[in-house]
């Protein structure tokens, strides 16, 4: 495992639709590994593969429960909705009021290429809508509540 520099606000890449991945293969098993390591380092809750700078459908997240590493995840279901403060690892300097889904349900392959279905709420479900956004280019600024 290694680290990697987590790219910046105004970075083009993040702004970037992210690519599918077709294969898992020993160069995606690697990038998770390293995104978790990062993810650590860096304290945060979540990092999707375009805060490395790697245009790929890939996140890791742990909000103190345990990793997930989840490969082309997509949200599948939602319900309700609640606002609280969000930041991200790649805008450091802002934090900010967000509406996201109160619960939502995430399908994804995992490392093994196995799909998956994980249920979130709350922290975990505004993580999961937080980095799949990432993976769309579409950063939580853009949904902050203007105070």
């Amino acid at each position: 495992m290694a680290l990697r520099n987590v790219i910046k606000y105004g970075d083009e890449l993040l702004r970037k639709k992210s690519r599918k991945i077709d294969v898992i293969n020993d160069r995606i098993l690697t990038l998770l590994d390293d995104m978790e390591e990062t993810l650590y380092k860096e304290c945060g809750v979540g990092l999707a593969a375009p805060q490395v700078g790697v245009l790929k459908r890939a996140v890791v997240i742990d909000i103190g429960e345990g990793i997930f590493k989840l490969i082309n995840p997509e949200i599948i279901y939602s319900e309700g909705s609640y606002i609280d403060v969000e930041g991200c690892l790649s805008i450091p300097e802002i934090q900010g009021e967000v509406k996201r889904p109160k619960k939502v349900k995430v399908k994804a392959l995992n490392e093994k290429g196995e799909e998956v279905i994980i249920e979130g709420e709350d922290l975990l479900a505004r993580a999961f809508c937080h980095e799949i956004d990432h993976l769309d280019g579409i950063l939580f600024v853009d949904k902050m509540i203007k105070k």
